[in-house]
């Protein structure tokens, strides 16, 4: 006589199939978007050169002020993070100068017998402060050299803007597109990267 099978192992059982047909399923998609990748990458090329030929020389002459452009945009988001940086520096050194005057307040009041609780609470507190303090001047002087770096680079792109009008505005149909399949392009790459995650976390439940 056959022996029923635990319920507990048909419930696994139930989980293993789910799992495969998500994998099954999540693959297929992978598949489909690694294709549409591919094909949006050959046929951008495909554009770009068409497009390259017909404007000529104009492109080359051009590129070191798009390439500026693209390195001024670093500095700018560079400089975004560094001050958020500098900004959680000041406030966590404010908040640890305000601890120190607790602790300080503490301890005055118990001055007839030296609480080590208190003391404790202040030597702590004072690490705290000179930790927050080197911590807030690092992050300033990062954030000035950023923003000299960012200066610099706007600077090199109103300079070049100056000097090679003529040849941005020429050139300006082939860089627009240019940027244009950049963007469709990353939105499909982060669109598989997300489903290799999907496929490697169902492998694992797998």
């Amino acid at each position: 006589e056959e022996e029923e099978l635990d319920p507990r192992i048909q419930e696994e059982l139930e989980h293993l199939n789910q799992a495969n047909e998500e994998i099954n399923c999540v693959e297929l998609q992978l598949d489909e978007a690694r294709t549409a990748y591919r094909r949006i990458l050959s046929e951008s090329a495909r554009k770009l050169n068409a497009q390259g030929s017909q404007l000529g020389n104009c492109i080359e002459k051009a590129r070191p002020y798009y390439e500026a452009r693209r390195l001024a945009k670093e500095a700018q988001q560079e400089t975004q993070k560094a001050a958020l940086r500098y900004e959680r520096a000041v406030s966590m050194h404010n908040a640890a100068r305000e601890m120190v005057f607790v602790a300080e307040q503490g301890v005055m009041a118990d001055k007839n017998r030296l609480d080590p609780t208190w003391q404790e609470m202040l030597n702590h507190a004072t690490c705290k402060v000179n930790e927050a303090e080197e911590e807030r001047l690092r992050s300033e002087r990062e954030h000035q050299r950023v923003t000299q770096l960012c200066q610099q680079a706007e600077a090199k792109v109103q300079a070049l803007q100056k000097s090679l009008k003529r040849v941005i505005v020429k050139s300006k149909p082939y860089f627009e597109l240019k940027a244009q399949f950049n963007q469709i392009l990353e939105e499909h790459k982060a669109k598989v990267t997300a489903l290799e995650r999907l496929v490697s976390q169902a492998k694992t439940r797998y």
